[in-house]
């Protein structure tokens, strides 16, 4: 009996499951089509509940068959409830729209403002820019590992960056064009650089959650300035919220650096940010006293935990019409690298170069770096807007470079033990800052048909080095055993460059119907001021006692005695200049669509006159210089949609490149490897870029892009080590113009969702190719004498890879509040210096980076994040393509698979763990 009740409860229940069924289906925005993630759903009666994923779908297992009520609720969404009537087989796949909720004003239209950082908004611009563009929304830079808008940059489709000396990224290379091929924006607005050298923007110094989202536009319309080959960064700051919205973060966390060994720092506050010269007058003479120890002070221990935090208020006020922002953050991190310089140098009969010694480099880093961006806007009524925004970043990074060198070439028997050493220790605070302030109006008369928008904009950008420091020993090691350290010299630096711009930009377009079909004609154009003015000064300084050794008449470089062997300074030199550049532009442009063809065609011209004026000549050929010229810059964009989700989008556009002031300005000044020299001669270069690509929407989050480029660059600037013109025996790096050059190549951009898990995944393939003279030594055959012949080599663009490649894998569970990425960024090969020598460019090895991300939220608006960088500690490393057999000598590691180590630079993973509250 009892075996009889077993096997009817076995049954019953096997029939109860056998009638339960899996209910899937995905909820919509009604207005858009957009999905909506994280939706709750609710099945009354079944006592079921769950969210939907990345892709707006929701499951709902083990369901019996019965009538029940479907629940569905959103925030800021009306609640939907769907009456379902389940039988034993599965219920049809359920599709539910949902309309927001909010109310609708009359003569301004603010509700129905989109939430820009949404991640389907930044696909819906994609698909609907005039530009081909990629876009990264704010909710994927808040979900990711990355602090800077450099480190965000590089997760986009043809787009790799260069990294400073801690192993941040600094400045984006788009589609193998060099950071000097770009510019970038703020709001659409073009901002100065405070870079000391190029006019581009580093944008490490600005912090990654101030933006709304960031757009990477890869072609020029007409209405956009023309002075970008690769491409042009756009950064979109927060907007006014439709609602009161408080977001902040606080974060601290560690570098692995400094759990394996000291932070060297210095008292950077003791730092005169003015030059003796400055403080003195202009025939003060300088002594040992003008000099702040602080420079030379060094402490050594563990650095304080990096602290990170940002803050964000916005709301709209009086009826939606006033919307007010304002946003800061702030970041103090210890970042650092441990370094190993092979230096080298090519012999009399060999065309490879011979490694003559070795540099063990400890940088140790502190960056303090400040944001403040905040925006007001006024609705006047539906045809009139006004808004005023203002952004400031600053990035001060206090840096300590240690040195210890051994010189092998100067006779000494490196299997015994035995060199010659050099000790180096250098202190460098550099403040950048950026300050930006816009007015913008947008207006509409006439039924919509006339439509005007102007900005006034005022912008400055600084780069200040004071006292940049550094202290020099030298030595000898017999048998193993450092000998004789003695102190040589120490060199006190100022530099300091300011940029202040003064713009104004109008545009126009008046829609009338041409035939069946309505065009947009838009005219317009801008005019910009800029200023530029530099100071460099030096001082070399040597100690009293010429002979004093380290660890027994002196025990600190404080002790030592300096006497000032130019008291004067040295301001009078190229590089303390006033530059001017003066900007006019004029557009035409035109719009239109018929049935699945949108047309956007017209034409630019540019006006340029860029200017210097050496403060205090010395004998330079030109002391004063000018370049001025125009430029026509035409363009033609065409749009096909092929359905609803996909289309073709075609692009030619010419473009330009200018040189920047320190390019052009005849100036001598040593860096830290070697001399670079200025180029007055330096023409601007000239771009013919053509672009195709196949875009495909799935779903409004979602996208598969396909597309190539060619460019065909006139006078690209490129820079190579050069002899000087009067005097034969100094070697200068220097920017040149070069011929022609080719730039080419293929992209493909995927992001697909799968409920909670999605996957962001892209690659670019470039192909360039670049023509410069080479020195190349070859035997007389005649006299049999070694001798230097100059020969023209076919190479990369600097900068470029031909393989780049980015993937994401993503977790999404909003129901449990739990986000997660694990994100990748592989960099091919690279030329990072040219060489004077042929088949000696110094190249960077491929990489990879690894970063990790995870917040887990609770229901107070309360969250925990994590961030991880650099998971695989993945070294910088230079290499020489070729072998010389003398390299083995000194240590055999350095020659493998044809080439030959040059340095390599490990930065150690960094650490992050902080909190979140959203209101």
């Amino acid at each position: 009996m009892n075996k009889l009740i077993q096997l009817l409860l076995v049954f019953v229940f096997c029939a109860t499951a056998a009638s339960a069924t899996t209910l899937k289906g995905h909820v919509y925005d009604q207005s858009t089509g957009e999905p909506l993630v994280g939706a709750t759903v609710i099945l009354d009666q079944a006592n079921k509940v769950t969210s939907t994923g990345l892709d707006g779908s929701f499951e709902l297992k083990g369901v019996s068959a019965g009538s029940f009520s479907l629940r569905v609720s959103f925030l800021s969404y009306k609640t939907v409830v769907k009456e379902l009537d389940i039988k034993k087989e599965d219920y049809p796949h359920v599709k539910i729209y949902m309309q927001a909720n909010g109310k609708d004003l009359q003569e301004v239209s603010i509700t129905s403002k989109k939430d820009g950082s949404a991640e389907h908004e930044a696909r819906r611009i994609e698909q609907q820019s005039v530009q081909v563009m990629n876009i990264v929304s704010g909710r994927a830079i808040e979900a990711s590992p990355d602090l800077t808008v450099a480190n965000v940059i590089q997760r986009v489709s043809g787009v790799s960056v260069e990294r400073n000396s801690n192993g941040d990224a600094q400045y984006a290379i788009l589609r193998g064009m060099d950071k000097r091929y770009n510019y970038t924006l703020v709001n659409g607005v073009k901002i100065p650089s405070p870079d000391n050298q190029y006019r581009y923007v580093p944008l490490d110094i600005f912090p990654a959650d101030l933006l709304e989202r960031l757009e990477i536009y890869k072609t020029l319309t007409p209405n956009l300035e023309g002075d970008a080959v690769g491409g042009v960064v756009n950064m979109v700051m927060k907007d006014a919220p439709s609602r009161f919205q408080v977001n902040a973060n606080l974060a601290g966390g560690y570098n692995q650096l400094f759990f394996d060994r000291n932070f060297l720092g210095y008292q950077s506050s003791a730092i005169n940010h003015k030059s003796p010269y400055e403080i003195g007058g202009k025939n003060f003479q300088a002594t040992q006293t003008d000099f702040p120890k602080g420079t030379l002070n060094y402490d050594s221990k563990k650095p304080a935990p990096n602290l990170v935090g940002s803050l964000s208020i916005g709301q709209r006020f009086f009826n939606d019409k006033l919307g007010v922002i304002l946003a800061g953050s702030y970041q103090n991190t210890y970042r650092g690298s441990n370094s190993t310089f092979y230096s080298s140098a090519v012999n009399s009969t060999d065309q490879y170069a011979v490694i003559t010694g070795q540099s063990k480099r400890q940088f140790s880093e502190q960056q303090k770096r400040h944001g403040l961006h905040g925006k007001v806007d006024y609705v006047f009524d539906k045809n009139n807007k006004l808004s005023l925004y203002n952004v400031y970043v600053k990035l001060d990074n206090i840096q300590t470079r240690d040195a210890v060198s051994t010189n092998y070439s100067t006779g000494y028997n490196p299997s015994a033990g035995d060199a010659e050493l050099g000790y180096s220790t250098r202190t460098r605070l550099t403040q950048q800052q950026i300050y930006n302030s816009t007015l913008h109006g947008d207006h509409k008369l006439f039924d919509n048909k006339l439509k005007i928008q102007w900005s006034a904009v005022y912008s400055s950008a600084k780069n200040d080095v004071p006292d940049n420091t550094t202290i020099s020993l030298s030595g000898v090691r017999d048998n193993n055993v450092d000998r004789r350290t003695v102190v040589d010299q120490s060199t006190h630096r100022w530099e300091r460059n300011t940029d202040e711009d003064k713009s104004g930009y109008l545009d126009i377009t008046y829609t009338v119907p041409v035939g069946n079909v309505n065009v947009d004609f838009t005219a317009g154009g801008l005019y910009r001021d800029k200023q530029r003015s530099s100071f460099f000064n030096n001082y070399t300084l040597y100690p009293v006692n010429t002979a004093a050794l380290y660890g027994t008449d002196f025990q600190n470089y404080t002790d030592v005695a300096w006497a000032v062997q130019n008291p004067g300074g040295a301001v009078n030199n190229p590089l303390t200049y006033d530059a001017s550049e003066k900007t006019s532009a004029g557009y035409g442009m035109f719009k239109f669509t018929a049935n699945a063809l949108q047309v956007i065609g017209g034409a630019r011209v540019e006006h340029t006159n860029q200017a210097y004026n050496l403060l205090f000549p010395a004998g330079e050929l030109k002391p004063k210089g000018s370049q001025i010229y125009t430029d026509v810059l035409p363009s033609l964009t065409l749009k096909y949609k092929l359905g609803d989700k996909d289309q073709l989008h075609a692009s030619y556009f010419k473009s330009l490149n200018r040189p920047g002031f320190y390019e052009v300005v005849p100036s001598k000044v040593v860096n830290e490897e070697y001399q670079e020299r200025g180029n007055p001669d330096l023409k601007r270069a000239k771009a013919d870029n053509f672009d195709l690509r196949y875009e495909l929407f799935p779903d409004a989050s979602e996208q598969l892009l396909v597309g190539g480029f060619y460019k065909s660059i006139k006078d690209p600037i490129e820079y190579t080590f050069q002899a000087d013109a009067t005097r034969g025996q100094d070697i200068y790096y220097s920017p040149g113009n070069f011929g022609t050059a080719r730039n080419y190549g293929a992209e493909i951009d995927y992001i697909k969702f799968f409920n909670k898990f999605g996957i962001k995944a892209n690659y670019t393939y470039t192909h360039s190719r670049i023509t410069t003279p080479k020195t190349s030594r070859v035997i007389n055959s005649s006299t049999g004498d070694v001798e230097a012949v100059s020969v023209e080599q076919s190479r990369p663009l600097y900068g470029q890879s031909a393989h780049i490649a980015n993937i994401s894998l993503l977790y999404k569970d909003t129901k449990k509040g739990w986000d997660a990425q694990l994100a990748g960024a592989y960099t091919g090969p690279r030329i990072n210096t040219v060489s004077q020598f042929l088949n000696n460019d110094l190249w960077q090895k491929g990489f990879i980076q690894m970063d990790f991300s995870a917040e887990k939220r609770f229901k107070s608006g309360l969250s925990v994040f994590l961030k991880a960088g650099n998971l695989l500690n993945t070294p910088a490393k230079l290499f020489i393509k070729g072998t010389n057999p003398e390299n083995l000598k000194i240590q055999e590691t350095l020659v493998s698979n044809g080439q030959t180590l040059i340095r390599e630079d490990y930065y150690k993973q960094s650490y992050l763990l902080g909190i979140r509250y959203k209101l």
